[in-house]
């Protein structure tokens, strides 16, 4: 397979480990160990903890332990163990479902922008893909009138991200059963990318039902990386009927064999404890938004955006007479701030920001973002446009 370069992913490794302010991460703050195991009693800590230090680092199960899969089944309606197989982060997940299901030729209706694989990958294997395009005309809105457009009677996949990365942008319960109907009616698939899922906003919209849980055509792709802060286990998922499941599974024995045992033991807590997690993750979300609405409304003249929806992530629009990269790779060099450039998702004078990082250090990778644009709007090189 040739496979275009992820630019996103190769921006966001020149200087993500250097920085002070990375506010162009896309999950939540990240948990360490210690704050897993206070999730429990001294008693329970101190026995999880031996036999966490005992467990022998052997090879794990190939699809993830029952234990694992089990708990994961109970967050979908109807699903057992055998429709679980645990992967090495939602991006290894959508791998292996785009590489099941679809054949060089097919037809495949992707978001856009989206993180790349989404659509790169799909292209890799032959496909003919369409772009769903969250357009800014339509506010970064889904437009289910579009995805209906687009659709032929010979599209095998409908691709979905909801809540949607970079945008921020969802997919109500109704539109969801709606794209259902549309890829029903012509019989083709649903891989839902579902790494936002349980990140919602305080007051916000309210989160589509997970696509498996709508009918034998969808897949649910989910990760411990966004919504549990836990990106260094690398545990994902696909949720499936059981046939695609082991098909997906088969697949993998080629590519990454079987999850962490440490990773699973280690995501089975998280997953125990994910309503106080979830708790946790609200508090970090709502006192970033405050603080970057707060910090818009300051620099108006220069920045705007529509807040997300749901998940982490949103677009920001600045009026400075300088391309994004250009700009992005200016803030990480000069000023130690993460803000992604809208150009990896085909989006000018936009930058990608998220509201997950810890609080204190989002506020001041503002303050240090906004120093950067006075002194760009107040030079030759980032005249005010427009």
């Amino acid at each position: 397979m040739k496979i275009e370069t992820f630019a996103l992913e190769r921006w966001m490794t020149t200087y993500e480990l250097d920085v002070e302010y990375d506010i162009a991460e896309s999950g939540i703050y990240p948990l360490t160990v210690r704050e897993l195991l206070d999730r429990e009693s001294p008693a329970e800590r101190v026995e999880i903890l031996d036999r966490l230090l005992d467990l022998r680092l052997g090879y794990s199960e190939a699809r993830g332990t029952l234990e694992l899969r089990s708990l994961l089944a109970e967050t979908y309606e109807d699903c057992s163990p055998e429709n679980i197989l645990v992967t090495t982060g939602a991006i290894e997940a959508n791998f292996l479902s785009f590489n099941v299901l679809l054949e060089a030729g097919d037809h495949v209706i992707a978001p856009y922008p989206a993180y790349q694989q989404l659509y790169s990958v799909p292209r890799a294997l032959g496909c003919d893909v369409d772009l769903w395009r969250i357009r800014p005309e339509t506010g970064f809105r889904y437009d289910v009138a579009d995805l209906e457009r687009l659709i032929r009677p010979e599209t095998r996949l409908i691709v979905l991200n909801s809540p949607h990365n970079p945008t921020g942008a969802m997919l109500s319960a109704a539109d969801a059963e709606r794209v259902y109907e549309l890829a029903a009616s012509v019989g083709a698939h649903i891989l839902s990318d579902e790494a936002y899922r349980w990140l919602e906003i305080p007051g916000g919209d309210a989160l589509m039902p997970p696509v498996y849980n709508l009918g034998p055509l969808g897949l649910s792709v989910g990760t411990l990386s966004k919504p549990f802060g836990l990106p260094g286990l690398r545990i994902g998922w696909i949720a499936a009927p059981a046939e695609l499941v082991a098909r997906c599974w088969s697949m993998r024995d080629y590519v990454s064999l079987s999850p962490g045992k440490l990773n699973d033991a280690l995501a089975v807590l998280a997953l125990r404890h994910r309503q106080d997690v979830f708790r946790r993750n609200a508090a970090i979300i709502s006192a970033n938004l405050e603080a970057a609405e707060d910090w818009v409304a300051e620099h108006r003249e220069i920045v705007s955006w529509k807040p997300p929806r749901g998940g982490l992530l949103a677009l920001l629009h600045y009026n400075l007479d300088i391309p994004s990269l250009d700009l992005a790779n200016k803030l990480a060099e000069e000023y130690s701030v993460m803000l992604a450039p809208g150009s990896a998702f085909g989006y000018e004078h936009h930058l990608r920001i998220g509201i997950g990082q810890e609080p204190s250090v989002f506020r001041a990778g503002l303050e240090a973002a906004g120093t950067c644009f006075a002194e760009l709007a107040a030079s030759g090189l980032g005249r005010l446009h427009g």
